[in-house]
Order: C-alpha cells, then structure tokens, then sequence
C-alpha cells in the first residue's frame, strides 16, 4: 500500500482509518513538529525526503507545489468530508490500483461536490 505524509490540518481519524486499510501514513505530529505552523513547502519537501505522497485538504497551495516541482512522490488533495469513513474509503479507492503515485496529483472529492 501507499506511504503517506498527512499535513498538520488533515483529520486524524482518516489517518487512522488509512492505516487500518493499509496504507504506512506518518503525521507532521509524529514528527514533533505539530502546532510550529510549517509552511506547506517545508511539508512537501519533508514528504519527498521521506519518499511519502502527502495527503492534504490544502487544495490550492499544494497545486502549486505541484505544478512547480513534479518530482515527489504524489500529492493527494481532498476537500473537507465530515464522514471520515468515506474519506478514507475514497482515498484508498484513487490511490490502490496505481503502480506508483510519483508525480501524480490524485484529487479526492467528496461526492456531493
């Protein structure tokens, strides 16, 4: 399954449901740096480093980051979905066929959307 980078404003509880389906998540609390309000460019660069896709409801910054630098290891950006359980679902469904998430950026939106 996927490696992933959750930023500091993604829900916990869809990270938690993402590693029961699997997928090797690490959060920016787990790195100690919760609540120091990195910048999203620090959060990307820090999932590159750790070879991670990061998974964000920041939608319009990490386009950017996106666009200005496509070699990372994914960006997967979703709108905000209170059912965390259907969140998690629709993200493991985008992301568990692919060969590699590398580049890619995987757009997860909630259905009413």
């Amino acid at each position: 399954m996927a490696r992933l980078y959750s930023d500091e404003n993604f829900p916990f509880p869809v990270v938690e449901i993402l590693r029961q389906l699997g997928h090797d998540v690490l959060t920016i609390q787990q790195t100690g740096k919760s609540g120091e309000g990195v910048e999203d460019s620090e959060v990307f660069a820090a999932a590159i480093v750790e070879r991670r896709a990061v998974v964000t409801l920041n939608r319009s910054d990490f386009k950017r980051l996106h666009r200005t630098n496509q070699q990372h290891h994914g960006v997967i950006i979703c709108t905000v979905d209170g059912d965390f359980q259907r969140q998690a679902q629709r993200i493991h469904d985008a992301i568990k066929d692919l060969a590699s998430l590398d580049g890619q950026l995987i757009r997860v939106y909630r259905p009413d959307l």
